[in-house]
């Protein structure tokens, strides 16, 4: 009864064990390539499995995320015969798994190689300075190639990139030299075209100063001809004013002395003399003139002496 008890229990262990065994757990990012007597039966997505032990088997664990693949630098000689060093990153995905396990034996050692040996390929038809200015050019036809080979074991590279390009330390040296000198003569171009757009600058500067100065003196001087214009004219149009006047009030006093003499019935004598006086007072003004006729200028004479006499007499 002990002995059949101990067989049970271990039998039941057995069967407990091969129940939980046959179960399998597949995680989110990753697939089982599973085999059935030794030969590729399915691949197990993520999930819960149930295999038959001992007929099943989980041939590799593969995973299905993008991947990053470090490949260490690399010597590589350029068509102008120098020596450099080149190291990528390779990022790729496992797309088809059953092929990346049975169409190579190592997909990953498959990336590194190819990555390498076609680096090496177009590195080797390219000088230095291309090289280092045409790092994206080398990075588009490795992707080109490198996808195109690893696209028979299920792999897609989704970017290869350059890390780094390290040329000898004798050219590193030269480089930086001509990296300084080409510094040193953008600033000193810099420095000369600043000092050109200055004195374009300065020069434009005093050129409007002048013109402005230029454009014053032209408004003052046509402000001064005016005000001296409308000076002129005022004084004139005073002077006409006055003169205008002065006849008028002249004019007005030689009509009262006639207008007096003519009620008075004072003879022709008289009014001789009272002509004399109005044209000595018009004289007296400077800023009257006096225009007589030949006939007035020749009777003058007799109008004198007809003053004369009646002076005498009275």
């Amino acid at each position: 009864m002990l002995f059949g008890k101990i067989f049970f229990i271990i039998l039941l262990v057995i069967l407990l064990s091969m129940v939980i065994s046959s179960i399998k757990v597949v995680n989110t990012g990753y697939v089982y390539i599973l085999e059935r007597f030794g030969q590729f039966f399915k691949v197990l997505e993520p999930g819960w499995h149930f295999t038959i032990p001992f007929v099943d088997f989980v041939r590799k664990k593969v995973s299905t995320k993008q991947q990053i693949l470090d490949i260490e630098p690399q010597s590589v000689i350029t068509s102008d015969n120098v020596k450099i060093s080149i190291d990528n990153v390779i990022f790729y995905k496992v797309m088809d798994s059953k092929d990346a396990v049975y169409n190579i034996e190592n997909y990953k050692s498959g990336i590194v190689y190819s990555t390498i040996t076609n680096m090496r390929n177009i590195v080797g038809n390219m000088s230095l300075d291309e090289v280092l200015s045409g790092r994206d050019k080398i990075n588009n036809e490795l992707l080109k190639v490198i996808d195109e080979i690893t696209d028979a074991y299920g792999i897609k590279i989704l970017s290869v990139e350059i890390k780094n390009i390290i040329p000898p330390a004798e050219i590193q040296n030269a480089m930086e030299k001509q990296m300084r000198a080409e510094r040193d003569k953008r600033a000193t171009i810099l420095q000369a075209e600043g000092d050109k757009q200055s004195e374009i600058a300065r020069a434009e500067g005093e050129k409007q100063a002048k013109i402005l100065q230029a454009e014053a003196e032209k408004e003052a001087n046509i402000r001064r001809a005016e005000g001296l214009k409308e000076s002129q004219l005022l004084e004139a149009e005073g002077k006409a004013r006055a003169i205008e006047a002065i006849a008028e009030a002249e004019a007005k006093a030689i009509e009262k002395v006639n207008k007096a003499i003519i009620e008075s019935g004072t003879n022709e004598t008289v009014i001789a003399l009272k002509q004399i006086e109005a044209l000595q007072e018009m004289a007296k003004n400077p800023a009257n003139k006096l225009i007589l006729p030949n006939e007035a200028v020749s009777s003058l004479g007799s109008i004198a002496a007809i003053a004369e006499m009646l002076k005498d007499k009275k």
